[in-house]
């Protein structure tokens, strides 16, 4: 649980402690009062209603009992592997669980992308699947369509399993059509606070995860992050203070850098940070999975938070603090700590959105690419066609980009291992050409993570999004589209909606990995021939 780097060796940070101090932050925060953040009637309302994290953090009466039960059932009845359709806070703590701490259960396996390869590869032979359907208002569009498929899919609907708000409409599905079981999640719990409620829990349990031992371990979090804790040596302060007090001086780009056994914490820390803090104008850059560089790739518009295991180093570090970067190292002790290291970040960063003067628990924007999207399909259903992908330009999208700048790319492709390479090898190229920071999302899942900073955050965001002209269904029951479809309207969604906050953006098609590699090797070439970027200053 320790962090290094003295809160009073950068004054950035030193008076945001101070600033956290001065509000009573910390127990105002336990206390949950909703003030903390705005005296605005409506924004109060939204956090009153979202604070019920800080009360399942070591878990709730009867929980630890029912998942036990629970997957001794599944196993016994001779289950193998689980699906878990969700999207954002729905399927990234459970990623996380199983990357980290699974293995000893059943497989599990997260459907979070609406392409149909991808679908087609999830929900087939499902014989001995369980399918966890998950999410908090029972209306998210793509896990409605994902329950439809796979309900169309699955011998009998004992292999479904709904976890969700009370009262939702994906609860009352299930209890209609005689689902396994129904897992009501208590209900004023934001989707991305949500780690060690039931929806992190339920599919980690299966996953063969102790969550016993992740609940005790976000309780002894909880008490050394306490009220009674000193401002200066309270952790969650610290790291607060440090994201959220560099991120006041321009520092807004928080790159994350991690041994590679915590590395699956990163997206989920991600989009916590990014939907929480962007909004308003305002936000906190996550740059998560950027390969790690020498000193004088960055800018001084970053600042570094290395995560540890047990004292491993992390290669490159060494040389950023030699460098004057501001580098703050969190180290775990063991991975059975992780869930309060997932206390610790949900903490950190309701704090570090009253640093920024926003409300962490709101997303403004969130539903403006859903009505885009929804636009579009309706469209189609109606006999329009689908408008066919953009060939951007690319070279002119980049030449605007500006110091200070993050070059987000946004894949509506199926994830693989080699695309994934081959976006490494494109961030490399335009971080090395440009000196801006650079992410990548996978459509649609980004929507439910950073696509609330793209819209909400500063106007410093420079998108490349790249799409292919999916086909091959498979068909959405009662729908009228197939997940093709989907995927391209919701790429086509987004788009305006970028377009609609005048950001820039640039549509390029992608078929082949061939195309991914060819366009860093003409974006290399056509910036090389205007000369070096603007030296970065850290």
């Amino acid at each position: 649980m320790q962090a290094s780097g003295s809160t009073q060796q950068w004054p950035q940070v030193w008076e945001a402690v101070g600033d956290l101090a001065a509000r009573d932050a910390v127990r105002r925060l336990y206390e949950k009062d909703a003030t903390l953040w705005s005296d605005d009637p409506g924004h109060r309302a939204v956090a009153a209603n979202r604070l019920g994290w800080l009360d399942v953090a070591d878990g709730q009466p009867g929980w630890s009992e029912r998942l036990a039960a629970f997957t001794e059932a599944v196993r016994s009845d001779g289950f193998e592997r689980v699906v878990l359709t969700g999207m954002g806070g729905s399927s990234l703590a459970p990623e996380v669980f199983a990357g980290i701490l699974g293995g000893a259960g059943l497989r599990l396996d997260i459907l979070d992308s609406t392409h149909p390869e991808t679908v087609h590869a999830r929900l087939s032979n499902l014989d001995r699947t369980l399918v966890l359907v998950s999410s908090k208002s029972g209306g998210t569009e793509e896990t409605q369509c994902f329950a439809s498929y796979a309900g169309s899919q699955v011998p009998s609907p004992t292999h479904l399993v709904a976890i969700t708000d009370p009262g939702s409409a994906l609860a009352e599905q299930a209890q209609a059509q005689g689902w396994r079981a129904l897992f009501e999640n208590p209900p004023d719990i934001g989707g991305r606070y949500s780690a060690l409620s039931l929806f992190g829990t339920v599919p980690a349990a299966l996953a063969g995860v102790d969550v016993d031992e992740a609940w005790r371990g976000a309780g002894r979090m909880r008490e050394a992050c306490g009220p009674a804790v000193e401002a200066e040596w309270n952790p969650a302060v610290q790291l607060a203070a440090f994201i959220g007090g560099f991120a006041r001086a321009g520092r807004d780009k928080m790159t994350l850098l991690s041994t590679p056994e915590l590395a699956p914490l990163e997206n989920w820390i991600e989009q916590l940070v990014a939907e929480s803090t962007g909004k308003d104008g305002k936000g906190i850059v996550p740059v998560v999975g950027e390969p790690v560089g020498e000193p004088e790739v960055y800018g001084d518009d970053r600042a570094f938070v290395v995560v540890t295991l047990d004292g491993q180093p992390v290669e490159g570090v060494d040389e950023l603090v030699a460098a004057g970067f501001p580098v703050l190292t969190i180290d775990v002790a063991d991975v059975s700590e992780l869930g309060a290291e997932f206390l610790r970040w949900e903490l950190a960063t309701a704090l570090a959105a009253l640093l920024l003067g926003v409300d962490p628990f709101d997303e403004p924007n969130v539903t403006e690419s859903k009505r885009n999207t929804q636009a579009v399909l309706e469209s189609v259903l109606a006999g329009e066609t689908l408008p066919e992908p953009e060939e951007g330009d690319v070279m002119g999208l980049i030449e605007e980009v500006e110091p200070g700048d993050y070059i987000s790319i946004q894949c509506y492709l199926p994830p693989s291992p080699e695309t994934h390479a081959s976006l490494e090898q494109l961030r490399l190229t335009l971080r090395g050409e440009t000196g801006c920071a650079t992410t990548v999302g996978w459509g649609p899942r980004f929507l439910h993570s950073t696509g609330q900073l793209h819209k909400g955050g500063g106007d410093n965001v420079v998108a490349l999004q790249l799409v292919d002209a999916a086909t091959g269904g498979p068909p959405i029951p009662d729908r009228g589209y197939d997940f093709a479809t989907l995927i391209r309207a919701q790429a086509v969604g987004d788009l305006r909606s970028l377009r609609d906050h005048r950001r820039r953006v640039a549509q390029v098609p992608i078929v082949e990995r061939e195309e991914l590699l060819a366009l860093s090797d003409a974006v290399e070439e056509g910036l090389g021939a205007l000369g070096p970027p603007p030296a970065p200053n850290g």
